[in-house]
């Protein structure tokens, strides 16, 4: 389920997604995240504001099977910019 967030952030995605595996390459600025939906590897940027909440999310979510929503950077984007549970 794709949905536009029809604010200020023109170009945004948000999609509904289940988390099958995170990864954290050492060295790298980002983790990695799998989901269920898609063979697509997405980055989650340790720079990020809201990089701990969303992390926290994420592992919660993959320990139980928890689907969350995700938003995207952009349609075609691999950059995760936040985590929410509805």
């Amino acid at each position: 389920m794709n949905e536009s967030l029809g604010d200020d952030r023109e170009g945004f995605l948000r999609r509904r997604m289940t988390v099958a595996h995170i990864r954290e390459p050492p060295g790298k600025e980002y983790v990695e995240i799998m989901f269920c939906e898609s063979a697509r590897f997405y980055q989650l940027p340790r720079d990020s504001p809201l990089f701990e909440a969303s992390l926290r999310l994420l592992q919660e979510a993959v320990a139980v099977g928890e689907s969350l929503t995700i938003t995207l950077a952009s349609l075609d984007s691999d950059v995760i910019e936040a985590v929410a549970r509805r």
